[in-house]
C-alpha cells in the first residue's frame, strides 16, 4: 500500500499522551466547557470527513484498493497538472481550518486523529514542488495494469452484481483519457529531464504490450463478460456484453495501442541512463522528502545507510551460527546459494501443493496467536494465487477487506513455477503478509471506529514495520525451531536490511544499477531477486526504507517496555497498545508507548 506522510515534531505528538506544550494557541485559562468541546469535536470530525472524501475523489482507485468501494465507478485524473493544483489548494485550506480548531478541546481519540491529520497534510504539501505526475507509469504500478488486475473480480474491485459490472465499465470508459494525459505528461517529462531510468521502463514495456489485443473479446478487460453470473437476467447480459464490447473495441483498444507504441518508440529511447533520483532536477531534495514520507522520521539518507550496514553485519553473523544446523560447513556468505541447490527445499510440483502448505500454516497460527493477541480483527483471511498477468512482476502481498464485510482480507501468493517455489521462506512470508502481519493491522483498521481518512489510510513505516516485526514472533511461537524456516526468516530480514543500504546508495550516494545489483548478489548470496528488487527501488525511491526502520522502532519500544515493566510486562497488552489506535507515525507511536509504560508503572505501585 502506498501513502504520503511526513513527521510532526515530537512535542506535538506527545500532546495526546502527556502534558507538554501545545501546537495550537493555548485557550483561556480554566476548564473547557462541554459546549466548547462538543463544538470543537463536531468541527474536527466534519473537517476529517471532508478531507478524506477529497482524497478519495482525487484518487478513487486507491480508495478501492484500501477497501472503500464508494467510488468504484471513477478513476479520477490525479495526474493532470490542473487537477493537482486544485488538490494542493484544497490541502492548504484543510490545513488552515485544522489550525483554527482548538486541539485541547478535543477528546483524547480526536487529539490523536488531529495529530495524524496535521501530519498527513504537512506531508502532502511537502510534495508540491516535485513533478511526480510526470512519472505516471512504471513496471511497479500504473492505472491500466491495476484495472486489468481488477478484471477477474478477485481483487479489490468486486464484480458480482449488475451495478458493480457497470461501475467497472465506467472505469474502462474513462481510461483512454487517463492514458492520453499520461502520454502528455511523459512527453513533458522528456522535455524537462524528468523520466524514469531506461532499465525499468524496458522491464515495464512488455506489460503494456500484453494489454493490446486484436479484438475486444481477447482483451483482459473483457474478462468480466466471460464470467457473467448466471443470476443476471438475459437482458442485462446482452446489454452489458454489448456495452463492454463497444467501450473496449471503440475507445480502449486504440488508447492501449497508442500507449504501447509511444512507450516503445519514443519514451523508452528517451529515458535517462542514470539510476538514482538525485539525477533529475531537484532530485536530492525530492529524495529527502520521500525518505521522510516513507520512514515518518527525520533520519537522513546517510544515517539510514549506516543503520543498514550495521544490520547486514548482524544478520550475516547469524548465518554463521545457523549453517552447521542445516548441514552446511562452508563460509556464511555461501549459505543462501547452498540452500538454493538443495532439492529438499523445493518440494512442490503444483500450485495446489503450495497453497495447501499455506493453509496448513494458517491453521497452525490459529492455535498459537491467541496467546499473543487479545485484539483481533473480525474479518477473515483468504488465501489466493496471484493472477497470471502480474505474476512475472508481482511480489506476494496482502489486500484489505471491504469495509462492509463483503470481501475478506486476501493473502496473494505469487507462484510462477511451483517447482522453483522454495519452502524455506514460507513461514516468515505468511507471518508478514498474512497474520499477524498485515491482516491483523489493516483489517483491524476497518473495525476501530476511526474517521475514514485513518480507516482507509496509513503510513508505510507503521504498516510495513508492523508486518516485519510480526515475522520475528515466529521464533516465540516455535515456528523457527526448524533451521530451514529460521534460515528463510533471516534471509528475508537480510533483504530488508540490504534495502537500507542500496536504496540510499542509489538515490543519495551515486550508486549505479549494476553496482547495486552486484552488492545485492554479494550480500544476499543469490541473484534471484537482485535485478527485480533493484529496479523496484529505482521506481519507488525511499519506499523500501519503511520496513526495517519501522520494525526496528517497534522492537525498540517493546524492549523498552520490557526493561521498564519487568514481570509486569504483558505481550498481548503491548500489541494492543501498538495496534489499538490504528496506524500512527512512529514518533506518535513512541509517545503513546512511553505514556503507557508510565501508566503501567503507576498502576503497579
Amino acid at each position: 500500500m502506498k501513502s504520503l506522510r511526513v513527521t510532526l515534531c515530537a512535542a506535538a505528538l506527545l500532546l495526546a499522551f502527556g502534558p507538554v506544550q501545545a501546537t495550537t494557541p493555548a485557550p483561556a485559562k480554566g476548564k473547557v466547557s462541554a459546549a466548547v468541546a462538543d463544538a470543537a469535536g463536531k468541527r474536527f470530525l466534519q473537517l476529517a470527513d471532508e478531507y478524506y472524501d477529497a482524497l478519495a475523489r482525487f484518487e478513487p482507485v486507491a480508495a478501492t484498493q484500501n477497501g472503500d468501494n464508494r467510488f468504484d465507478d471513477r478513476i479520477g485524473m490525479a495526474i493532470a497538472p490542473a487537477e493537482q493544483a486544485r488538490q494542493y489548494a484544497r490541502y492548504r485550506r484543510f490545513q488552515q481550518r485544522l489550525n483554527a480548531i482548538d486541539r485541547r478541546a478535543l477528546v483524547r481519540s480526536d487529539q490523536i486523529n488531529y495529530d495524524v491529520l496535521a501530519f498527513e497534510l504537512k506531508t502532502l504539501l511537502s510534495f508540491e514542488p516535485y513533478p511526480g505526475h510526470l512519472l505516471p507509469i512504471s513496471q511497479m504500478d500504473s492505472l491500466p495494469i491495476t484495472l486489468a488486475n481488477f478484471a477477474g473480480g478477485e481483487a479489490s474491485q468486486p464484480l458480482g452484481t449488475v451495478k458493480q459490472y457497470e461501475a467497472y465499465l465506467n472505469r474502462l470508459a474513462q481510461l483512454p483519457a487517463w492514458i492520453d494525459q499520461a502520454i502528455v505528461n511523459m512527453k513533458e517529462g522528456m522535455r524537462q529531464g524528468v523520466t524514469h531510468p531506461k532499465a525499468i521502463m524496458q522491464s515495464a514495456l512488455p506489460q503494456f504490450q500484453k494489454l493490446v489485443s486484436a479484438t475486444p473479446e481477447q482483451s483482459i478487460y473483457y474478462t468480466p463478460i466471460a464470467k457473467l453470473p448466471a443470476t443476471f437476467s438475459p437482458a442485462d447480459k446482452a446489454r452489458l456484453t454489448a456495452a463492454y464490447r463497444k467501450t473496449i473495441g471503440t475507445n480502449l483498444m486504440p488508447a492501449l495501442a497508442r500507449l504501447a507504441t509511444f512507450l516503445e518508440q519514443q519514451y523508452v529511447p528517451a529515458c535517462r541512463t542514470s539510476t538514482g533520483l538525485a539525477d533529475v532536477p531537484n532530485g536530492p531534495a525530492w529524495y529527502k522528502v520521500r525518505v521522510a514520507d516513507s520512514t515518518t522520521t527525520d533520519l537522513t539518507p546517510e544515517q539510514i545507510h549506516a543503520i543498514g550496514l550495521k544490520e547486514v553485519a548482524r544478520i550475516q553473523g547469524e548465518f554463521a551460527r545457523l549453517g552447521p544446523k542445516l548441514g552446511y560447513d562452508g563460509p556464511p556468505a555461501g549459505l543462501p546459494v547452498w540452500v538454493s541447490q538443495q532439492p529438499r527445499f523445493f518440494p512442490f510440483k503444483t500450485e495446489e501443493q503450495v497453497q495447501a502448505e499455506y493453509h496448513k500454516l494458517n491453521d497452525l497460527l490459529d492455535t498459537k496467536l491467541p496467546a499473543m493477541f487479545t485484539l483481533l480483527p473480525k474479518a477473515k483471511l483468504d488465501l489466493r494465487l496471484e493472477p497470471e498477468l502480474s505474476r512475472d512482476t508481482a511480489s506476494d502481498h496482502y489486500t484489505a477487506p471491504a469495509a462492509d464485510g463483503s470481501r475478506p482480507g486476501v493473502f496473494w501468493s505469487v507462484v510462477t513455477d511451483p517447482k522453483k517455489y522454495g519452502s524455506t521462506g514460507m513461514t516468515t512470508l505468511f507471518l508478514h503478509e498474512g497474520k499477524p502481519g498485515h491482516h491483523f493491522h489493516i483489517a483491524l483498521m476497518q473495525e476501530l471506529g476511526l474517521p475514514n481518512f485513518r480507516k482507509f489510510g496509513g503510513n508505510t513505516a507503521f504498516t510495513e514495520g508492523w508486518a516485519l516485526y510480526a515475522e520475528t514472533l515466529g521464533r516465540e511461537m516455535g515456528l523457527f525451531e526448524d533451521p530451514a524456516q529460521y534460515f528463510g526468516h533471516l534471509s528475508d530480514e537480510l533483504l530488508r536490511a540490504t534495502r537500507l543500504v542500496v536504496d540510499t546508495g542509489m538515490h543519495a550516494k551515486g550508486w549505479t544499477r549494476e553496482q547495486t545489483i552486484q552488492y545485492m548478489k554479494d550480500t544476499l548470496g543469490y541473484d534471484a531477486v537482485a535485478k527485480s528488487e533493484t529496479e523496484r527501488y529505482m521506481a519507488w525511491p525511499g519506499q523500501a526504507l519503511a520496513y526495517k526502520i519501522g520494525a526496528l522502532k517497534i522492537m525498540e519500544l517493546r524492549q523498552r517496555a520490557q526493561a521498564e515493566l519487568g514481570n509486569k510486562f504483558s505481550l498481548p497488552a503491548f500489541h494492543e497498545q501498538v495496534l489499538g489506535d490504528g496506524t500512527l507515525p512512529l514518533s506518535l507511536l513512541e509517545a503513546k508507548i512511553d505514556h503507557w509504560i508510565v501508566q503501567q508503572k503507576a498502576a503497579a505501585r
